[in-house]
């Protein structure tokens, strides 16, 4: 009877310490997501989660290691759904790229740090990890749609350009206004609202300028 109390107790806390945890990871990752990482404030994240502050210290240490944790997790859910995307047999080549343009920008949007955390990622000490998790998931994938760009220069219907210049150009006309975002909005003169409107705009328009790249 005493070890079955111990281990529903030790399941008990497990359980607890597993929501209290979830409710600081929300709590940071909305924020982060409205503010940005360094316009958050610790104490804000601990207020928002319904716990004190020396509770979420113990959890994650630091907002910087809680950020880190958060982003990893924005990006493992984010590379998930790109390589689905590049590895759909059901879909032409056009098809991808339009879909593609619409999940980066939704992703973009609803995380705001990504794109700058994908590619500090990229350049930290870190990069061999970054490098080799993402041939992982994405490379098997991504020949899916890289053999589709060679079938149609095969066939004629567009012009014989390498298909990394394809994939080059779709992530940089979308993931370049997201990294230049407060001093496109200062020299644009627009706010918030209406930068995310032409980020929406923008996604009907990269297939339209990819597609007329490509074409003889």
């Amino acid at each position: 009877m005493q070890f079955q109390n111990n281990k529903l107790a030790r399941k008990l806390n497990n359980e607890k310490d597993y929501s209290t945890e979830q409710k600081i990871k929300e709590a940071a990752r909305t924020l982060f997501t409205q503010k940005g990482f360094a316009e958050t404030k610790t104490r804000e994240i601990a207020e928002k989660s319904g716990i004190n502050l020396a509770l979420m210290n113990y959890y994650f240490r630091s907002k910087q290691k809680l950020y880190d944790i958060i982003m990893e997790e924005n990006m493992a859910s984010f590379k998930q759904g790109i390589s689905d995307l590049f590895g759909r047999t059901d879909l032409d080549a056009y098809q991808k790229i339009e879909r593609l343009a619409n999940y980066y920008i939704d992703e973009f949007i609803a995380h705001r740090d990504l794109p700058m955390f994908i590619v500090s990622t990229i350049y930290s000490s870190t990069e061999m990890d970054f490098v080799n998790n993402e041939q992982d998931m994405i490379s098997k994938s991504r020949k899916v749609f890289v053999n589709q760009i060679k079938d149609l220069i095969a066939q004629k219907k567009i012009k014989p350009i390498h298909p990394a210049h394809v994939i080059s150009n779709l992530i940089g006309l979308i993931i370049f206004p997201f990294m230049i975002g407060p001093l496109l909005k200062k020299r644009a003169q627009i706010n918030e609202k209406e930068f995310v409107e032409l980020m929406m705009e923008r996604r009907q328009l990269i297939p339209v300028w990819i597609k007329s790249m490509l074409e003889k």
